[in-house]
């Protein structure tokens, strides 16, 4: 499973991150703050209802922007917090008796970040969170002489949506965890299937490509007549083409093949291997050095040349060790570091 399958929740399958997602938010908080204004004539204050706003906000946004599934225990406590936050500075400007209706604005929409903290995974800090912000309705009823009726009526009614949201945690939550893990099953079997047919069309193409090479000469041993020098010259230089196409893959270039095989012709014994330090470079670094393998193997008139690419990690990418009338080192890099050739 890659990184970014292992990292999807219940927020990808209710679009919670998304624009729309962004939009509705901003929405919420224009409501919070339009209801504030509206209940600003009951207020002694002005300030504490703003201030609601903003937590009613910082909470709203925190739900679709917090990572984790479920939430992360401190975004949790300060979301659980909000209901009592808020309606605690709202009803300490309010006039007593509570006017209710518009003026207890942070009851309903603290219940709406309780419900969101149960789909994030959170139900129990929901429900915590509603009862705290019911209590401190209460208390608020009770200690201004109002008894505890009022405080009950105003806050118990939003019970009913944090246990809709609870019933439909429950259910959502494990969908969505099946849904992603069938997702990256199938994700797994689709690049299993791909790597299989890769690795049977280059068997294909390996084996096209030796039936192209080694059927006529295979051919002619089978009529057991003796070999002329020519074709037993053909067979050596065959031989050692299907070695470097097995001991040195990455420099299987079309150019690099000619000049290697160029230079046998010549007497030169040719030796490539290939420890995969190419595997990761960029495909016009890697012409860019087989160009110059090629050149170097062109140049040798005699003796040998053994042409190596490194393992990963190391300095130089290729090695090309010439013995002739001398013996000398090339070492072939990146352009980018600001050399390609030590000898």
């Amino acid at each position: 499973m890659t990184t970014a399958e292992s990292t999807r929740d219940v927020r990808d399958l209710l679009g919670m991150r998304t624009t729309a997602a962004r939009v509705l938010v901003s929405l919420y908080a224009l409501v919070c703050l339009v209801l504030a204004a509206f209940g600003a004539e009951h207020t002694s204050a002005s300030w504490p209802p703003a201030l609601a706003v903003l937590v009613c906000t910082f909470a709203a946004f925190s739900l679709i922007t917090v990572p984790g599934d479920p939430l992360l225990m401190p975004a949790t406590i300060l979301l659980a917090a909000t209901g009592t936050v808020s309606s605690a500075l709202v009803f300490s400007v309010l006039p007593v008796p509570s006017p209710g209706g518009i003026a207890t604005w942070p009851l309903g929409m603290s219940t709406v970040v309780f419900t969101f903290m149960c789909v994030r995974g959170r139900t129990l800090a929901a429900w915590i969170g509603l009862a705290c912000m019911i209590a401190t309705a209460t208390f608020w009823t009770y200690a201004t002489g109002q008894g505890i009726g009022p405080g009950l009526s105003l806050s118990l009614v939003n019970a009913a949506p944090v246990l809709m949201s609870t019933f439909f945690a429950f259910t959502l939550r494990p969908l969505a965890g099946s849904i992603y893990l069938l997702r990256a099953m199938s994700l797994q079997r689709s690049a299993e299937q791909a790597a299989s047919v890769a690795a049977l069309e280059e068997r294909d193409a390996q084996l096209d490509r030796l039936d192209s090479l080694a059927r006529p000469l295979l051919e002619r041993i089978a009529t057991g007549e003796v070999l002329e020098a020519g074709e037993r010259r053909a067979g050596v230089l065959l031989e050692a083409r299907l070695r470097d196409g097995l001991r040195a893959p990455a420099l299987q270039d079309p150019q690099v093949v000619e000049a290697a095989d160029a230079a046998r012709r010549r007497g030169v014994d040719v030796v490539m291997l290939d420890d995969h330090g190419l595997d990761g470079v960029p495909p016009d670094e890697q012409a860019r050095l087989r160009r110059a393998v090629a050149d170097e193997l062109d140049s040798v008139s005699h003796g040998s040349v053994t042409v190596r690419v490194l393992p990963p990690g190391r300095r130089a990418l290729v090695t090309i060790l010439v013995r002739g009338d001398s013996v000398r080192r090339i070492e072939l890099g990146k352009a980018s570091q600001g050399w390609s050739h030590l000898s």
